[in-house]
């Protein structure tokens, strides 16, 4: 896989062109946006500079062909992102959600040193525990940069701390990056692909389901964004296990396939994905808040904006003719035809199928909530009321992407539709037909407007706290999910002479792998860090009675033949 000695070594195959390829078609608009992003910021300059050494990180891993140096781009590209989102906010929130990043993603980080130093010095593992072991440190180092659940509770954390064009490079880019990781260990690991593919299998529903679920739940709209990047990374991680299970069956037909959507996949979501964080800071810019609550009828005052917004938001959703369904049909389409396998890996398909098609239709759900609340409707502050348009520099990085939306998702279907499976993509017969009954709706409304009815609300006067809110949206199935997710609710009620003064509720969805997994971990890590502590006295005589006992120690070990 890697060259092992101590020379750089760098080159550039299909595999990692292709990764090239999806950082630059990122990185030129996010490079673009930034210039009207940063204008103003006292630490612009800083964040510019730390976002270039980022871009170059990400493509150190890419072409590197000897361990050191692809683990040497691998600790800059986890480092660099956290010193920016330092560097852009530094008050105790921003250096704690810094340290969590760092804190997992380094732990996750040992399993990347174990796999790739394993096939650099020693070679493919052999035996039922050696591989066991192996691909379980593969799937949790690559899988926690990736934001592979259960390993991803860094991603939500991070994203609303980063400024909003490096967010776009880490869940557009940095995270595939992982992927592609992945992939090498996977090809020259000689292991059973069949074992690969049901672990990916497995993770990518979870991911992807877990992921879409969370992100309903969210009032933020960066980290609601950040569990769509989960729920997206699950999808590519499906189209993968079915590459693995439809070759290791001798289907290497459908296996290309697979392989395509996985990849085609990669590049849409780091296009809408990209488009979204950028439409987000945008947003940011114009009302300073990023809460779902704080804002609202933004497509009227920020035409261009709100228009680009949309058309990511219609992607990630997976509505045709856009990029986001293409990919997603085609996965889909792997997935039916791997449900004719025998055994164990048809029903392994079938049931992957099943999870693509709830992840769908719970993301075209999230974005209706999103549109609706950030879009439409009436502004619920006055900043919002207020919003400008924001530079023309912006604007452009965010068009690029929305055009791009729209030619993956028309191109393909020129060659895509004629495979033979289950169903064509007449991708190019749908944008002609949604672009003509648009126009012609458009001619027929004309420059009719809706006339304004007033609203019955008891004899009150109307104010913006009567609009849906994002926990109005969601309540129904908040209240039928809550045997798993335990929401927690709170209610205020103040009182006067037994009259009600005022009511205040507050709901919350709290992360059950937090609560279930991570945060005990970190308590029992809190124990035994501060026992080991005691052990750092200062006094130079207790180290050197350490050093003796550790010299002692090796001696006994080496008489007794066991060094």
């Amino acid at each position: 896989m890697f060259e092992g000695g101590l020379h750089p070594s760098f080159g550039v195959d299909p595999l990692s062109a292709f990764f090239l390829a999806v950082l630059a078609t990122i990185a030129i608009p996010v490079l673009i946006y930034m210039r009207g992003y940063l204008r103003g910021t006292h630490h612009g300059a800083a964040v510019a500079a730390l976002t270039l050494l980022f871009i170059g990180a990400l493509v150190l891993v890419v072409t590197a062909r000897d361990i050191l140096t692809f683990l040497a781009g691998w600790e800059l590209m986890t480092l660099i992102p956290a010193g920016i989102i330092l560097v852009n906010c530094a008050d105790r929130p921003t250096r704690r959600t810094a340290f969590i990043y760092l804190a997992i993603t380094h732990v996750g980080g040992v399993g990347v040193w174990v796999t790739l130093l394993q096939l650099t010095f020693i070679g493919p593992p052999s035996g039922a525990i050696a591989t066991g072991v192996f691909v379980a440190a593969a799937l949790i180092g690559f899988g926690t940069k990736a934001g592979l659940m259960p390993f991803h509770s860094w991603l939500p954390r991070a994203h609303p701390s980063a400024p909003s064009p490096v967010s776009a490079l880490m869940s557009g880019v940095m995270i595939k990056v992982a992927l592609y990781g992945l992939i090498r260990v996977i090809l020259a690991s000689g292991i059973n692909p069949v074992l690969w593919g049901e672990a990916l299998l497995a993770l990518g529903v979870l991911s992807a389901i877990g992921g879409v679920v969370y992100a309903l739940f969210q009032r933020e709209l960066k980290q609601l964004l950040a569990f769509h990047s989960i729920e997206n990374i699950g999808i590519i991680a499906m189209g993968l296990g079915s590459w693995l299970l439809l070759e290791g069956q001798g289907q290497r037909f459908w296996g290309g396939v697979a392989f395509i959507a996985a990849m085609l996949h990669v590049l849409n979501h780091a296009v809408f994905k990209g488009l979204l964080f950028m439409g987000a800071g945008a947003i940011e810019r114009a009302t300073q808040a990023h809460d779902l609550d704080r804002v609202g009828g933004l497509l009227r005052r920020m035409p261009w904006t709100g228009g680009t917004f949309l058309i990511g938001s219609m992607a990630i959703a997976g509505l045709p003719p856009l990029n986001g369904f293409v990919s997603e049909w085609l996965t889909f389409q792997s997935l039916i035809h791997g449900a004719g396998l025998h055994g164990i890996y048809g029903v392994s398909c079938a049931l992957a199928a099943a999870g693509l098609a709830a992840t769908a239709a719970l993301a075209v759900l999230c974005f209706v909530k999103v549109c609706g609340l950030v879009l439409l409707g009436a502004p619920r502050t006055d900043r919002a009321r207020d919003a400008k348009e924001v530079a023309i520099s912006m604007r452009i990085g965010m068009a690029l992407l929305a055009g791009l939306c729209v030619l993956l998702g028309v191109a393909p279907g020129l060659w895509l539709s004629t495979l033979q499976g289950t169903g064509g993509l007449p991708a190019v017969w749908v944008f002609i037909l949604i672009t003509g009954l648009t126009a012609l709706l458009a001619w027929v409304r004309g420059a009719r407007t809706a006339a304004p009815a007033p609203a019955w609300t008891c004899g009150q006067t109307v104010q913006p706290s009567f609009d849906w809110t994002s926990s109005g949206f969601t309540k129904a199935l908040r209240l039928s999910w809550q045997w798993l997710i335990r929401p927690q609710n709170e209610v205020a009620v103040v009182r006067s002479h037994a009259i009600v003064r005022s009511v205040t509720y507050r709901g919350d969805v709290p992360h059950l792998f937090d609560t279930a997994l991570y945060s005990p971990l970190i308590k029992r890590a809190s124990v035994w860090t501060g026992q080991i502590r005691r052990l750092q006295s200062g006094s130079l005589r207790t180290y050197s009675i350490y050093l003796s006992a550790l010299v002692v120690f090796a001696l006994a070990l080496l008489r007794l033949g066991l060094l």
